[in-house]
């Protein structure tokens, strides 16, 4: 594990593959202009397991007071064929909308993640070392919580993540990390 994820560490973890007809690759490639032109990017994602106002929101607020937040991904096969539609306006409360920056563009989503200093990396999560942040599942493994369907996850590193690790289904492989910056998750919709 990085020297920048440690015990206390709150991470997002997040499965990314193929989104809106757009290869990993070349949305790696348009997140990290749009960070060099706008200083931030949005991750588009779908899926209540990570909303913005019920699940990420308390957990920035929690996470925060002990660090950065990092967006950990593990890429996977995936056949994301939703249109690659811009979005136009986003929220952070779900209420008051705004104009999304013309440097960035979100497609095919419905919330988003505000990111930063997007790079790939190489290493292990051992989910079995994490534990929920929030909501009604706090507190349980990641391992335990991270299957099926389930393909994302605000976690915390356990006190317990040093303990020599059994090379099995629970540790993700991480190949790109970005940091969560203000707004941090967002409601996406077109005008």
């Amino acid at each position: 594990m990085p020297n920048t994820l440690q015990v206390g560490s709150n991470i997002l973890f997040m499965k990314v593959g193929v989104h809106a007809q757009e290869s990993l690759e070349q949305i790696i490639a348009r997140k990290q202009k749009e960070i060099d032109d706008a200083g931030y990017a949005l991750w588009g994602y779908g899926g209540n397991t990570c909303h913005p106002t019920t699940k990420i929101r308390p957990f920035v607020q929690k996470a925060l007071k002990s660090g950065p937040i990092y967006l950990c991904m593990q890429k996977i096969d995936s056949k994301h064929h939703a249109d690659p539609v811009r979005a136009e306006l986003y929220s952070a409360d779900g209420v008051d909308y705004h104009p999304i920056h013309p440097a960035i563009n979100v497609l095919g989503s419905r919330f988003a993640l505000a990111i930063k200093n997007l790079h790939e990396d190489d290493f292990d999560l051992p989910l079995q070392h994490t534990r929920v942040a929030v909501g009604e599942c706090t507190g349980r493994i990641g391992s335990e919580y991270i299957r099926g369907l389930v393909d994302k996850a605000c976690l915390e590193i356990s006190p317990d993540y040093q303990i020599p690790l059994e090379i099995d289904a629970k540790v993700k492989k991480i190949s790109l990390v970005a940091e969560l910056c203000e707004p941090y998750a967002v409601y996406l919709k077109n005008k």
